[in-house]
């Protein structure tokens, strides 16, 4: 189910400007084009119908890319290009701006990223690049990334994201780094509340909105509105995202830049090497179902499991609840400090634990090769979510295996999921006899983590964030539009 559309008609994202035709050195990827001879600002399509297979002779050398930046891709085993970087980073340096729909895992980061560090290179400066993402933690993943891309020009970059201290983040924009990495809402705070700030992005050429159809929802068009306003308008806007939405549909329509729009996308697609299962389970007994998955880990080769959850709350709780019953885990939600979020990202990549509990601020483009296990705890209420969750393990051509605890409120979620992914989930096998032995054992320690959750002021804690949340949509005059929302979703026939 594609969710409604939300951007309003005068959403200033592509600005009007005559793009500039790539030089000879950098020629446009061939590419079946909707736009005329001339130059009208008419929008360039290249749907790619075999996006799977890269092209055996492209190269990075054929890019226009310089020199340093073609010995950085051979130090870090780039080996050849995707077709979302062949097709992407020429137009990039041609001036266009670009919208890139590619599957996750495409290498849509370095599409963008290497694109601006050519250029930055040419003429350093700062602030040369903004790029806008919706979690904090790939805000920090993309940094590392820009790092490790551009460590022969040693670029510096800032992360800009909520949890930390306002006092030092205005301070590092001030010293005018390369690259600001940020989410919607801290750079809004600041650049609203230090008149200083706003000049610093006066001259910015770049503006990235990376997974795009998460940064253009509702919840973010105030903070994007405040960020636009501060960026000039010969800037090059370059969105890439895994999914297409009416939000980037709409934005191509009223786009009167002429843009270059590539999509290697086909709906909600996973890769072959995914194996796809399910178990039918009563939900009384889902906690020890999912103790019994993890358990035989190591007996199934598994190395390390993400393990989905819808809230906070039941993210915490199974925390306490491994703990009890000896299993190494770590726990990443909105609710914990930016700085325990990011140390239990890093245990997790680390291998120093095995489980990572998260809702879906990790399902979105973090990049941890070792993940061989994802559980859905809970059924995602769309079908993309779910798609960008089980991503998250059989990428780059490994293999994986996705399981999904599905009780009988879950089943409508679950053919809806089957129907947009074309794809019909196998049955996870396992003996009922052997799962429920350890009955006793989870409902005692579920027992004990509940009490623990009551004692350490979680719900305190939930409590308050849901008022501030509350009060935030109020004030944005987003409540009633969120109430119409859940009242047509309650409509929905159910299958159960």
């Amino acid at each position: 189910m594609e969710q409604e559309t939300t951007v309003a008609d005068d959403f200033p994202l592509f600005k009007t400007r005559k793009a500039s035709r790539p030089s000879a050195g950098h020629p446009p990827a061939s590419t079946t084009s909707t736009a005329s001879a001339d130059d009208s600002l008419k929008l360039e399509k290249f749907k790619d119908t075999d996006a799977g297979h890269a092209d055996r002779d492209a190269s990075f050398q054929g890019l226009g890319l310089a020199e340093w930046a073609l010995r950085t891709c051979k130090e870090l085993g780039m080996k050849k290009p995707t077709p979302v970087q062949s097709h992407c980073i020429p137009q990039i340096l041609g001036g266009r701006d670009v919208l890139g729909l590619a599957q996750t895992g495409s290498g849509k980061t370095a599409a963008f990223a290497l694109p601006i560090l050519h250029c930055l290179a040419k003429d350093p400066y700062g602030v040369f690049a903004l790029v806008i993402t919706p979690t904090r933690e790939l805000a920090y993943q993309l940094t590392e990334q820009f790092r490790a891309l551009g460590s022969s020009l040693h670029v510096r970059c800032s992360v800009i994201v909520g949890g930390m201290d306002m006092l030092t983040q205005a301070h590092a924009l001030l010293s005018r780094p390369h690259v600001v990495i940020s989410t919607p809402g801290r750079i809004k705070v600041l650049l609203e509340d230090n008149p200083d700030i706003p000049p610093v992005f006066s001259k910015t050429k770049f503006l990235v909105l990376d997974e795009a159809d998460r940064v253009l929802d509702v919840g973010f068009q105030e903070e994007l509105g405040v960020v636009f306003r501060c960026l000039p308008k010969t800037r090059q806007t370059l969105l890439f995202s895994a999914t297409m939405t009416s939000d980037l549909r709409m934005l191509l329509e009223i786009s009167a830049n002429k843009a270059y729009f590539y999509e290697a996308y086909e709906g909600f697609r996973t890769v072959d090497t995914l194996r796809q299962q399910y178990v039918f389970i009563p939900k009384t007994v889902k906690d020890v179902y999912l103790f019994h998955i993890l358990s035989k880990m190591g007996d199934m080769g598994i190395r390390s499991a993400i393990i989905f959850v819808s809230t906070c709350r039941t993210c915490h709780l199974l925390n306490l609840l491994l703990e009890e019953l000896d299993q190494e885990s770590a726990a990443l939600h909105s609710l914990k400090s930016q700085s325990l979020r990011l140390a239990a990202l890093h245990r997790f990549k680390a291998g120093q634990v095995p489980i990572l509990l998260a809702t879906d601020v990790a399902s979105r483009g973090l990049d941890i090769p070792t993940v061989d296990l994802v559980i859905n705890y809970d059924i995602p209420r769309y079908p993309k979510d779910y798609v960008h969750r089980v991503g998250r393990t059989a990428r780059a051509g490994r293999g994986g295996l996705a399981v999904s605890l599905v009780t009988q409120n879950d089943i409508s979620l679950i053919h809806e999921i089957e129907a947009v992914i074309e794809k019909k989930l196998d049955n996870f096998e396992c003996k009922e006899k052997e799962v429920l032995s350890d009955i006793t054992k989870v409902y005692k320690a579920r027992r004990v983590a509940t009490m623990k959750m009551m004692d350490d002021g979680f719900e305190e804690k939930a409590k308050e964030r849901k008022r501030q949340k509350r009060k935030m949509l109020e004030q944005r005059g987003l409540l009633k539009k969120r109430r119409k929302k859940h009242e047509k979703e309650s409509t929905r026939p159910s299958d159960a």
